[in-house]
């Protein structure tokens, strides 16, 4: 990744931070609220992008210079308490059509966009002390999410995204798509959890005593962590291959391969390691028979291969070997003044016997919005995915639209597709052509440049060719190839003057034209959101 690639500069990252803020229930959703939900987004861009160039990270430091940490608890739990007593209740209403449901599908990615920036804060000590009091609501909000995944793991219900949510190339045009990709959305925000959680098991020596307590005595997280290692939702087996959850996506995986250790299964070790080895946990942890015999079932799982992948097992090994021939000592038990979370119950009895009517409310001033208002946060969240950094960011090589292999050039004119030879896009034009010209169209209405495209005349393809400048004749297919020119990434003269240095994928490029067809609703029936959906998937989980 280039080194200058950024989403915000560090004032513009100061700015946004300082300007965070809590909302009441009643305002999600709300504009104000959704301009905030845009600053989290660019805050999360730029925290991945300097923890992956390994830069300073300017938006942790300010972040924890600013006391913000907190307000991003709070507006994580508000959200998670909004979809389970508003948002049920809004997709029971039967009056409830509104033009677009992406609004709605922002609010519920905020919450997966906040645990998402933790996770990238947490691994330093430094926003887990500035948690203050919070950390026990961090605590407990892992914890629900990590029994939720635990209790459907062990009932053999499938959870993972494509269980649930709606093909990539489909709308979410109904409250029950919505529904749906909210349930898959839990999955994913659940592993977020298991890694935030582990992240704080790092940093128990600057916990208080309140926090400590509720990891081992209230929630009794060790027991927690076995059932996933025992069940390990993020392993499954579809129709006889053995699949993994590897970076946002299932992965089959290969019999020699089967025993490697994924990130998620170091994260549930590492934090078992820091929960029974360290010696205040020790202290606090009551080994009692049942404890015991649930953390015994790890000594089936603490092979060889897996010790040597992560050599500190080893002296998780040898503590359970000593475990299994010994009882410790209780904890001793003393009268301790503890502190207890109190945002989730604040809320709740904030608004209790008001859920209905904040339902309405919504339904009427927020997620109803007109056309014009539509087009506006279409705008803003086209300049939000900075094309460079959405592409550099997307882990995977795009793909040929004809043969699905690995594809390296693009149609020059919409830069929507790829294909890896000319023969595929002559063969591909047919279906491309209805699509390319409309989203040349809307693009041209839109930003009201005239059309200054290097594409190539009808009937002809450009390929790139070293020893003739780039530019190849194709054979004449009739109407197959026209007004339709393929380029390769590493060459940017051919490209429009409008259009930015391409990358690896055509991600950004699709954001900026697909937010565009709202512009002519008329011209096609697909939802104008629906690219963007799956780049928010993308921008959320699979960094």
């Amino acid at each position: 990744m280039e080194g200058a690639l950024s989403a915000l500069f560090p004032a513009e990252a100061e700015a946004y931070i300082r300007d965070l803020e809590t909302f009441p229930l009643k305002e999600v959703g709300s504009p104000r609220w959704f301009r905030q939900h845009e600053s989290v987004v660019k805050l999360n861009m730029q925290a991945i992008l300097n923890a992956t160039a390994m830069q300073d990270d300017f938006v942790q430091e300010y972040l924890v210079s600013f006391g913000k940490i907190p307000t991003l608890i709070r507006e994580m739990i508000l959200v998670e308490i909004w979809k389970l007593k508003v948002f049920s209740i809004i997709c029971q209403l039967q009056d409830f059509n509104p033009k677009s449901m992406f609004p709605l599908y922002m609010v519920i990615h905020h919450e997966a966009t906040i645990i998402n920036l933790l996770e990238t804060v947490m691994f330093h000590r430094e926003p887990c002390e500035a948690a203050e009091e919070l950390i026990l609501d961090l605590v407990d909000y892992c914890h629900r999410k990590l029994t939720m995944l635990a209790g459907q793991s062990t009932s053999g219900e499938d959870t993972s995204p494509d269980s649930f949510a709606a093909p990539v190339d489909k709308d979410i045009s109904t409250l029950q798509d919505l529904q749906s990709q909210s349930v898959a959305t839990e999955f994913e925000i659940s592993l977020k959890a298991l890694s935030v959680l582990r992240y704080i098991t790092d940093h128990i020596d600057s916990l208080s005593l309140s926090a400590l307590s509720r990891l081992l005595c209230t929630h009794n997280v060790p027991c927690v962590l076995v059932q996933l290692i025992e069940h390990c939702p993020w392993h499954r087996t579809r129709k006889g291959q053995r699949e993994k959850y590897i970076d946002g996506r299932w992965h089959q995986i290969s019999r020699e391969d089967q025993l490697k250790m994924t990130k998620l299964d170091g994260q549930a070790w590492i934090a078992l390691h820091n929960l029974l080895l360290r010696p205040e946990c020790q202290k606090k942890y009551d080994f009692n028979n049942f404890n015991k015999s649930q953390l015994l079932k790890l000594r089936g799982f603490l092979t060889e291969v897996l010790v040597d992948q992560l050599p500190n097992l080893g002296e998780l090994q040898r503590f359970l070997s000593h475990l299994a021939v010994m009882d410790p000592a209780p904890p001793k038990k003393g009268f301790i003044l503890e502190q207890v979370p109190e945002v989730w119950s604040n809320i709740m009895n904030e608004n209790s016997g008001k859920w209905k009517a904040i339902a309405k409310h919504q339904v009427k001033q927020i997620f109803n919005p007109s056309e014009n208002e539509l087009k506006q946060q279409a705008h803003r969240l086209a300049q939000i995915y900075n094309l460079d950094v959405m592409e550099s960011l997307i882990p995977e090589k795009p793909k040929c639209g004809s043969c699905g292999s690995e594809a390296s050039k693009r149609c020059s004119r919409c830069q929507s597709e790829w294909y890896c030879c000319r023969e595929c896009q002559v063969k591909h034009w047919p279906k491309h052509k209805n699509v390319c010209q409309m989203m040349m169209e809307a693009a041209d209405k839109l930003q009201k440049e005239p059309h200054t495209s290097a594409v190539c005349s009808a009937g002809r393809i450009e390929e790139d060719n070293p020893s003739n400048g780039g530019e190849g004749h194709g054979e004449s297919a009739g109407d197959t190839a026209r007004d339709c020119t393929l380029w390769d990434t590493h060459r940017t003269a051919v490209l429009p003057a409008r259009t930015p240095r391409p990358s690896r994928t055509s991600l950004s490029a699709v954001v900026r034209t697909r937010l565009q067809l709202q512009r002519e609703p008329a011209d096609t029936d697909s939802e104008p959101w629906t690219f963007l959906r799956s780049v928010v998937n993308v921008r959320v989980f699979n960094l």
